[in-house]
Order: C-alpha cells, then sequence, then structure tokens
C-alpha cells in the first residue's frame, strides 16, 4: 500500500481502542490536547486506572469489547471519523492462551473494521502493527522495507496476529476507498516507563545471548512511538510505514550497556539454559521474540520520513541508554568500564585504518 492524501485532513472525532494500557491511554491523553478535535472516544474491555482516567482528561471512556457489535453502535453514534486500533496483544494474557490472544488480536480487528466500513462518518483508521511481521533468519536483508515480507514462514502468534490484522485493513481500504488506512510497523519499543519484552530481557543481571550470534537490533522510543501514533492519527497519509529509531545497536553491546552480565549459549539449549539464569521470565518470551534475539531486524525508515513525515527524536542507542537511567539498574558492570571498552577498540580500529 504506497502513502496517498486519504484522511489527511485533521479528525473531529476519534476513537482510540486499547485506551486502558499503553500506548492507547497515552495517546489518549496528546489527541485531548488538540484544539481541533472535537471529541475523543476512547474505548476498552477493562477499565482504566485512576491516573490513566486522570490522564485522559476530557475523552469519554466507553468500557466495550470490539469482538461485540456494540462498537458499531459506539462508532455510528458519536459519528467517528478517525478510527485507532492501538488494542493488541504482542503475547497471552496471563490468566489465558493463545488462542483468547488471536480471538481478541484477529477478531477484534476483524469485527472492529467491519464496523468502520459499515459507518458513513469513518473516513480514516490507524492500525498499530509491529515489525515482527518480517520474522527473522539469516537471510534478512540488513533493512526490510514495507514492500518485502518474512524469509521464511512465520512461526509466532504475534507475528502472524500482525499479518491478519493487516490483510483485514486492507481489504477495508479496498472495499470503501474513501478509507484512509494507516498501518505503523514498529520497531521493539523501550524507554523507562514502558517495560516492554526488550527491556525485560536486559533487566536480568545475567543475560544469555546465542553463541555465534550478535543480533542487531533496532529499537524505538516509546514516546516516539506515540508521537508517530498521533502524526499518523491527525495529519498522517494512508500507507504502510516502518516506525524506528536512527542507528542500531548488537546484542552484546546493549547487554554492556544496561551493565548486565553475558553468557553465550548454543540455541539448541537457549530456552532451557535461560530458564535457569533468567528463571520463569524465559517463559514469557514468545516464538518472534527468541527470533529477535537471534537474528535481529532491520527497519528501512525512508517513507517514515518522506511521506509520513515523522523525525524519531531518540535514535535506537538513545532509547536504550534511556531506558537504562529510567529502569535504575544495578549494574553488574559498571559504565565506564563500557565507554573505556568502547574507546580502546575505536582508537584501535582507527590506527588499523591509518596503517592500511
Amino acid at each position: 500500500m504506497n502513502s496517498d492524501d486519504r484522511g489527511a485532513q485533521p479528525p473531529k472525532v476519534v476513537l482510540v481502542t486499547g485506551a486502558s494500557r499503553f500506548p492507547g491511554g497515552f495517546l489518549v491523553s496528546r489527541l485531548v490536547q488538540h484544539p481541533g478535535i472535537e471529541r475523543v472516544v476512547a474505548v476498552d474491555a477493562v477499565s482504566p486506572s485512576k491516573d490513566m482516567i486522570r490522564r485522559m482528561g476530557r475523552a469519554e471512556f466507553v468500557r466495550a469489547d470490539i469482538r461485540n457489535p456494540l462498537i458499531g453502535k459506539i462508532i455510528r453514534g458519536a459519528e467517528v471519523d478517525t478510527v485507532v486500533h492501538a488494542a493488541v496483544l504482542a503475547q497471552a494474557p496471563k490468566s489465558g492462551s493463545r488462542a483468547a490472544m488471536k480471538d481478541m488480536n484477529v477478531i477484534g480487528a476483524m469485527q472492529l473494521f467491519a464496523a468502520c466500513q459499515k459507518a458513513p462518518s469513518v473516513r480514516k483508521v490507524v492500525l498499530r502493527s509491529a515489525s515482527a511481521v518480517y520474522g527473522g533468519s539469516p537471510k534478512d536483508p540488513a533493512k526490510f522495507t514495507e514492500e518485502m515480507s518474512a524469509r521464511r514462514p512465520l512461526q509466532g502468534g504475534w507475528a502472524r496476529d500482525c499479518i491478519e490484522m493487516e490483510g483485514y485493513a486492507r481489504r477495508l481500504g479496498r472495499r470503501r476507498p474513501d478509507i484512509g488506512v494507516s498501518i505503523l510497523r514498529l520497531a521493539p519499543l523501550m524507554g523507562p516507563r514502558l517495560h516492554g519484552w526488550v527491556a525485560r530481557y536486559l533487566s536480568s543481571p545475567i543475560v544469555p545471548s546465542i553463541l555465534g550470534r550478535d543480533a542487531r537490533m533496532q529499537l524505538l522510543h516509546e514516546e516516539d512511538a506515540l508521537s508517530a501514533l498521533e502524526r499518523a492519527t491527525v495529519t498522517g497519509p494512508a500507507g504502510t510505514f516502518n516506525v524506528a529509531g536512527d542507528g542500531a545497536v548488537m546484542m552484546s553491546q546493549a547487554i554492556r550497556r544496561a551493565g548486565r552480565a553475558e553468557v553465550p549459549i548454543p540455541f539448541s539449549l537457549f530456552r532451557s539454559a535461560g530458564r535457569a539464569l533468567m528463571g520463569s521470565q524465559m517463559r514469557s518470551f514468545t516464538h518472534e521474540q527468541l527470533d529477535y534475539f537471534h537474528f535481529g531486524c532491520g527497519l528501512d525508515t525512508t517513507r517514515m520520513r518522506a511521506d509520513l513525515r515523522f523525525e524519531p527524536r531518540w535514535t535506537t542507542m538513545q532509547a536504550l541508554d534511556d531506558f537504562v537511567r529510567g529502569a535504575r539498574l544495578s549494574r553488574v558492570i559498571k559504565p565506564h568500564w563500557v565507554d573505556r571498552a568502547e574507546s580502546t577498540v575505536l582508537a584501535v580500529a582507527g590506527a588499523e585504518s591509518q596503517i592500511r
């Protein structure tokens, strides 16, 4: 899907799903600050915390499950013109299963977009997707563009869910050409507030890594994720966009900068031996997350800048460092050791290049 100007007009009435958690609730708190937006409807099957309700200000919260036909009545009744679907789950809820996760993600998106199709007021839909759609393999390019796809069949449920949700969004755009559909494929999130899965991995004092591999990671600061969703909602064109911070960080470098101790393990033993080092936390990582630790993923963000006109404030390295500062990790390795080692490596590399 190439970017175009459909849905680029500023919205008047916005509906945001997943309002009880990040990023939905925090996006609502930003949208209510726009004077041109007359009404923000925040929707979730779970009631937000008192702090989140306070953050959402003048927004109207409606407790509703998007899998229920009631969501169509809410959209039509409020004459919603812009829908932001942020209520997507990257892993099964603690009390649920993979089947429950798929039901929430895929069936939820199908019902929501069907309701959008039937509502004449809707002219823009924004979907929060993820770079998980590209999978992970040794055949991956240095950077994926939006036209590329995974180099091998996707194994993880989250990645497959993203593909299906994007498919429903595109079908909506074909059936209602007047609706602009924007899909944002976000890189793994990192920052001081949100403890995402990469952050959880780097929070362990002893971090298992995969022997013989050094994944190249491209991350996205949590505030940049919110800003990108806000831009897509308020002024962004239709299209599919990779969203990530500049630069990359190698897994080994990230572990050092976080002050963790790295233990390389053969991939065949990664989950079992990693469980001995990290405890039950290792069980929480999904198939695609383990692939990311193995291979990483690089994203081409040319379209993000040229068409979405979004420029991240944090680079990948700055997002990582902001997480380390905000999490206040008790360092196993001191930061000045890392800086000294990196300076030595750069000095040696510079000396060798002069000799050559």
